[in-house]
């Protein structure tokens, strides 16, 4: 299929802007945006290629910014997977004009800012946001990173780590697995073959061989071979602009509380030789591949068009074009003729059945008018009467189902059908596999009437059209991604979000020829399908001769097999199911679109309360800022059956799932319209959510709350849920470790909570008849608890809880009667839970480390605690990860406890060291943090109470933010709707002896105060025996002694470069070099050396020798239910304002 002709920028489109400090091109038509959008856009060009999205919001609190470079892992070398994400790690290490490396972290933090970046197969992106008045500040620091950033030599193991420790992170995770699986599953010598996220092995295995052959030095470091043009071999590395620069001296600060090995790793950080040639392939890399053309930035600030262009201009020009093909295609699709017609079975970790059936697209973005792939998605993602969903739903095959077209790089693409099934779907997997060609071929034989694509051309036109403002960041990265679509630029902004109605007219050039086009390459001579499912489940279906292959990389099990031509013909049949017919018109498409808009001096901070009856009590804010038909309700039907047991908690759970499934088909079109709900359980009840376009916002609300009074339990239905419940619960034990290290210490310090065991244990008893019977119960005695935000009047949203009431026809109990509430930690103390990572597979072990502050409905404790969990943040990232290079994962943060009564700090570590470990290197920061709050200065202290400040007043971006913020308030009963500006006000005169009387009183290891609770979850995977560098040290000086000639500069670079040492390389090592000497020495003085080394892995202990640390001072907890037992739970919420919006109730 042949993609539509590129749309070029008409002539005189451009115009020069000479005035400023550097000149630029500006484009000149306006861009076209939706009429609610006040924000306005200009689009230039800088002189090196460089082109710009700018958007000046006069209203905005946060400035953003987001460059995305047209190069990701599809462009790694062949011989060093995983070089542009490796790349994208080590930019953030600091620039010649900025060489401290968490230099850019720690102004972002300052100044109510964070980043981000993610490495694509076509793009890397890197972004920010903070405050509007920092934006120049960020901005010149983000720009070195793509003129001038230092690749500094100290850092390139310690991001190598960093990268192969999310590496370990993935491993276990099922959609890595299976992305990997389908890419290496690709014609040979394609780019999608790669390995994108790469691991310390594949970059370092190109340093690794050509050291093997000797081709690299370990004298001096330089590198033979292909000629280093980047290196002098003392560790001076030319960055990639040319000049000479060592690793700054302030960018190799050490931890502040070093382990023995860690001081030692740092000092090596450059990795040796084989860490030089990998630094050295990687500048190469980048000063080909990041080149100014290719590069499409978008920058979101308060400031004026013009003084954001010149902004950007000065800042980004210096950015060298270097005569790269600025939006470089892979045109030629991965799969070929051996990759079609097949069926892939993969094996997971979770337990889950899925099957996907995908074929090959060209690039998408040339479509962009029609959008003919997304429209036949439409069809076969639909979920209402007469949908593949709906036929196989009812058989009991599927419980999902979604259907679409997916970019996969810049170059081509893939439709994909995939289907979630039940156990008795899997049986009939090919049965599934052929009602997807059925419809598919039910579609190609039906008119499909221009109807359809009038009403999704409609249905997108009213979301642009009424679209909300996001997150500055999450805008910046949409813009400059979307930048390199082939547009016009003054459609950047609303071609990729509208539909085109097709020109009925135009046979040959419509939108219908391209629809049909695409239609007439599903075929199953074209497709390929993978089935996903546990391996004993394969067993079960399909017996045990099935020939399992490894993916090289996750080590996944898959098996390959062509579709027999029997199963083909039967695919090309045309459709016999009389079950399948094409949906109808969308009644859910909003026709009452008005908006009321009444200015106001200031929008109000908070909700009213304007309805209270014995039954319900509903609080109501119309909207008067963002003057969209849109509202949000919360209705929470709190009753204390719901969670009375864990069996009441599984059955609740049960009864939402019933409510949702039941109402699939009626609510899919209300969905596809902008109308969406929600229903779920909870730990007070029931908790149901509407959001969208308020226009038919009620007919949604009443045909919920019915089904869920009146739904009759259907006994094949419940069997399904039960399904997906008990696999949801099983999985959730081969989770990360962190977020198992987090939910244990949740549920510790929760009142009523239940454990994900004590749930797997109920759920697969229940019954009909008693899910019925708790339905009814649930549902008799209630409180609702309403919040109605947006544009629906007083009037509407009394009548909304009228009508909740009318059908419940529930019993009233006091609205205090169901509340959540915390367990405190005593003064003083220091308990430890240890538990195994349940997946034996899993390397990571998690570590969560919580201390209380107390009580957060006091604000003198309150603001400062935040301030105090602000000021640990960066520094906790910046040492446990960057430095210490503990994991992957590791975050410092405020955590409030269930309930919102008390707060607290929470520091999280997953890594493959133990978690006592962990813990240890925790108190070690924590007890240098004392020291760093003393000395801090009156600027830097006032610049993170300003930080913070900022942050809590800034407006919400739209609905949805705002809805969130009223609803804690209510939910928990504070009512403290102006807690926000309150504390900014509080904090101006919070002192810096405030915050360290409070970190030593309630955070410092050494203090007797102090209330703290850690969780180590362990891996029981065995980690291997390591050797410290002091112990190599005197152990090579110990072979010296006995006569050997020792190389140090040999064995540092062979052992030494990344640390500490796994034992059984140390052992081969030393094992050959001594060999090599037999002749001049005696074999059994290297035999009497081994003797040596025991003594001296006891006298300098590795960081990580898979022995066990004692926790000093640490109360074990033996069972946590007693443990709990033996809290005493916070104080009962109460309102902390009366508003006095109603009259006293005289109920």
């Amino acid at each position: 299929m042949v993609a539509p002709a590129v749309s070029t920028d008409a002539p005189g489109s451009w115009e020069r802007v000479s005035n400023g400090p550097v000149p630029y091109e500006i484009y000149t038509k306006p861009i076209e945006k939706s009429p609610q959008d006040d924000r306005e856009y200009r689009v230039i060009r800088l002189d090196n290629g460089l082109q710009a999205t700018l958007v000046h919001d006069a209203k905005a609190d946060k400035a953003a910014a987001s460059l995305d470079v047209a190069v990701g892992h599809l462009y790694d070398p062949d011989d060093m997977p995983g070089l542009a994400h490796f790349c994208e790690h080590l930019l953030f290490m600091g620039t010649e004009q900025y060489p401290k490396e968490n230099e850019y972290s720690e102004y972002l933090a300052k100044n109510n800012g964070s980043s981000n970046a993610y490495t694509g197969t076509s793009n890397t992106n890197y972004y920010f946001n903070v405050s509007t008045a920092a934006l120049p500040g960020a901005l010149s620091r983000f720009a070195g990173f793509f003129h001038s950033p230092l690749f500094a030599p100290s850092c390139t193991v310690r991001e190598l780590n960093a990268v192969d420790s999310e590496h370990k992170k993935n491993h276990q995770g099922d959609m890595w697995r299976i992305f990997q699986v389908n890419k290496h599953l690709s014609k040979e010598g394609h780019p999608w073959r790669k390995f994108g996220s790469g691991n310390k092995e594949s970059l370092s295995q190109v340093g690794q061989d050509l050291k093997a052959k000797g081709l690299l030095q370990s004298e001096n470091g330089h590198t033979s071979g292909k000629g280093d043009a980047k290196g002098n071999g003392n560790g001076v590395s030319k960055t990639a602009d040319g000049n000479l620069a060592p690793t700054p001296a302030d960018s190799r600060a050490v931890s502040p509380a070093p382990s023995v090995s860690s001081a030692h790793s740092e000092l090596e950080g450059d990795g040796g030789v084989v860490g030089r040639e990998t630094r050295r392939r990687l500048v190469e890399w980048w000063s080909k591949e990041y080149c100014a053309s290719r590069m499409r930035l978008c920058v979101v600030g308060k400031e004026p068009l013009e003084e954001l262009g010149d902004m950007v201009a000065t800042l980004f020009s210096p950015i060298p074009n270097r005569g790269q093909e600025p939006l470089h295609m892979i045109e030629d699709h991965p799969f070929g003729p051996n990759e079609m017609g097949t069926l892939v079975s993969v094996q997971t970790i979770m337990s889950f059945h899925a099957l996907e059936v995908s074929f090959p697209l060209p690039y998408l973005p040339p479509f962009w008018r029609h959008k003919p792939a997304s429209f036949l998605g439409h069809f076969l993602g639909h979920e209402g009467p007469g949908s593949l969903h709906s036929y196989l739903k009812q058989k009991g095959w599927v419980t999902g189902l979604s259907a679409g077209p997916q970019n996969l790089a810049r170059g081509f693409a893939m439709f994909k059908v995939t289907l979630y099934m039940t156990p008795q779907g899997f049986e009939q997997y090919e049965t599934l596999i052929l009602s997807v060609f059925k419809y598919i071929s039910m579609l190609r034989s039906s008119p499909l009437p221009a109807w359809y694509q009038r009403e999704r051309s409609l249905i997108s036109a009213t979301r642009f059209r009424f679209a909300e403002k996001r997150r500055p960041d999450d805008y910046a990265v949409w813009v400059s991604e979307h930048m390199s679509w082939p547009v016009p630029r003054e459609r950047i902004i609303s071609a990729p979000q509208l539909v085109e109605e097709w020109d009925e007219n135009d046979t040959t050039g419509g939108g219908e020829r391209e629809m049909r086009a695409i239609l007439d390459t599903l075929t199953v001579e074209r497709s390929r399908t993978v089935l996903m499912t546990k391996a004993d489940e394969y067993t079960r279906v399909r017996g045990t001769a099935l020939q399992w292959e490894k993916e090289p990389w996750y080590g996944t099990p898959f098996h390959v097999e062509r579709l027999s031509e029997e199963f083909v013909k039967k695919a090309s049949a045309p459709n016999d199911l009389k079950e399948l017919f094409l949906p109808g018109p969308n009644e859910f498409i909003p026709t009452n679109l008005n908006v009321e808009k009444k200015e106001v001096e200031q929008p109000s901070k908070r909700p009213f309360l304007i309805r209270e009856t014995p039954l319900s009590s509903l609080w109501h804010k119309k909207d008067d800022q963002f003057w969209v038909p849109k509202a949000q309700v919360i209705m929470d039907i709190r009753s204390p059956i719901h969670n009375s047991s864990a069996r009441a908690f599984v059955m609740t759970r049960l009864f939402a799932d019933l409510v949702t499934d039941s109402l699939t088909e009626f609510a899919y079109d209300a969905d596809l319209a902008g109308l969406s709900y929600n229903i779920g359980g909870h730990s007070l009840g029931l908790f149901m959510t509407l959001s969208g376009y308020n226009d038919k916002l009620h007919v949604l609300a009443k045909d919920v709350l019915e089904r869920a009074k009146t739904l009759k339990v259907n006994p094949e239905r419940l069997e399904v849920m039960k399904d997906q419940a008990k696999r949801e619960y099983e999985n959730f034990f081969l989770s990360q470790a962190y977020r198992l290290s987090d939910y244990y210490a949740r549920y510790l310090l929760t009142e009523r909570e239940w454990t994900m065991s004590e749930l797997l244990e109920e759920v697969t008893t229940v019954t009909p008849e008693e899910l019925q019977k708790h339905i009814k119960a649930a549902l008799s005695k209630v409180h609702i608890q309403l919040l109605v935000v947006g544009n629906m009047y007083k009037d509407e949203a009394s009548k909304l809880a009228q009508m909740a009431e009318d059908i419940l026809q529930a019993t009233p109990i006091p609205a205090n009667e169901v509340i959540e509430r915390s367990l405190i930690l005593p003064s003083g103390s220091n308990f430890v839970w240890e538990t195994p990572v349940p997946n034996k597979d899993e390397p990571n072990s998690s570590l969560t480390y919580y201390v209380n502050m107390g009580d957060s409905t006091d604000p003198r404790i309150r603001a400062p605690a935040a301030l105090l969990s602000h000021i640990l943040s960066e520094p906790a990232f910046n040492v446990l990860r960057t430095r210490e290079q503990l994991g992957y994962i590791v975050a410092a943060s405020q955590w409030n406890l269930s309930g919102g009564s008390q707060t607290g700090v929470r520091i999280v570590v997953q890594s493959e060291r133990a978690p006592a470990y962990l813990e240890q290197r925790v108190d070690a920061f924590l007890r240098s943090m004392d020291e760093k709050l003393e000395t801090m200065s009156a600027e830097e202290f006032q610049e993170h109470k300003s930080a913070l400040q900022k942050r809590w007043r800034e407006a919400p971006k739209n609905l949805g933010e705002e809805v969130n913020r009223y609803w804690s308030h209510v939910e928990h009963g504070y009512l403290d709707f102006h807690r926000r500006n309150n504390d900014a006000d509080l904090l101006e005169n919070v002192t810096k002896d405030e915050i360290l009387a409070l970190f030593r009183a309630s955070v410092d290891p050494a203090s007797t105060q102090r209330s703290k609770l850690s969780v180590h979850v362990k891996s029981q995977k065995p980690r291997p025996a390591k050797i410290s560098v002091p112990a190599m040290e005197a152990f090579a000086k110990k072979v010296a002694a006995r006569g050997y000639s020792v190389d140090e500069q040999a064995w540092k670079a062979a052992l030494a470069a990344d640390g500490d040492a796994p034992m059984e390389k140390f052992a081969g090592y030393w094992r050959d070099a001594l060999l090599a000497q037999a002749s001049t020495v005696s074999p059994q003085v290297a035999q009497e050396l081994t003797t040596e080394v025991p003594p001296l892995l006891k006298q300098y202990p590795a960081a990580d020798d898979g022995q066990e640390v004692v926790v000093e001072g640490a109360t074990f907890i033996q069972e946590p239910k007693t443990f709990r037992a033996s809290l005493k739970a916070s104080a009962r919420p109460h309102p902390l304002v009366d508003w006095a919006d109603l009259p006293t109730s005289k109920f």
